[in-house]
């Protein structure tokens, strides 16, 4: 745990194209804090930063757009078939996104002790975060769904969402670890319903 009580801080975690996404929605509307780590690592590789030279020296100019951005489809069809580049682009960025992290929730503590803080993030297991949480959350869905969602939302063939769900540990293990499992096919409404009680528990947790 990164600060001290009562303030709750929860890992909240998924397949890819689970809905995830949607459940950290959810929460945010109930009034929890969203960190989203997708989101801090887009800011922690934007041009000219230090994990953007580091990435560029590591995987070539072939990886960035005309604006010298990061072509993440271009950078995930490297990594996502070769899991040690996959690993050396995680040693480059997962650092840097856990100082910003640990530091977005001090201050959401110190402007509300109390507050519900909800870390969105992929890669919540395997990377360790799980032991720096007081609850995890798992969003599970079936395997022909994320695929599905991976084709429509991402413009993978099925080779490449196979591919890309592999390349994260099994929702079966995630499952057995996690503290609380959300089901991300329901239909939205029994979802939020769902959210909105996993919130009010947590709150009494405090």
């Amino acid at each position: 745990m990164l600060c001290s009580a009562p303030m709750i801080l929860v890992g909240l975690t998924g397949g890819v194209a689970t809905g995830k996404s949607t459940v950290a929605k959810l929460f945010k509307q109930c009034g929890a804090f969203i960190i989203d780590a997708d989101e801090l690592a887009h800011e922690v590789v934007k041009p000219g930063k230090p994990a953007w030279r580091e990435i560029v020296a590591s995987f070539g100019k072939t990886v960035l757009n005309q604006d010298c951005s990061l072509n993440r489809q271009a950078l995930g069809r490297i990594v996502f078939r070769n899991p040690k580049k996959r690993r050396k682009l995680e040693h480059i960025i997962h650092p840097r996104v856990a100082r910003e992290q640990a530091r977005l929730t001090n201050q959401a503590a110190r402007t509300d002790p109390k507050i519900v803080v909800i870390y969105d993030v992929p890669l919540l297991f395997e990377a360790g975060i799980a032991t720096r949480v007081d609850t995890t959350i798992v969003v599970t869905a079936d395997r022909a769904t994320q695929i599905d969602r991976l084709k429509i939302r991402n413009g993978l063939s099925r080779a490449d969402a196979i591919r890309r769900i592999k390349s994260q540990m099994p929702l079966s293990k995630k499952i057995r670890l996690a503290d609380i499992v959300v089901d991300g096919t329901l239909p939205h409404r029994q979802v939020m319903q769902s959210i909105r009680r996993i919130y009010f528990d947590l709150l009494k947790e405090r």
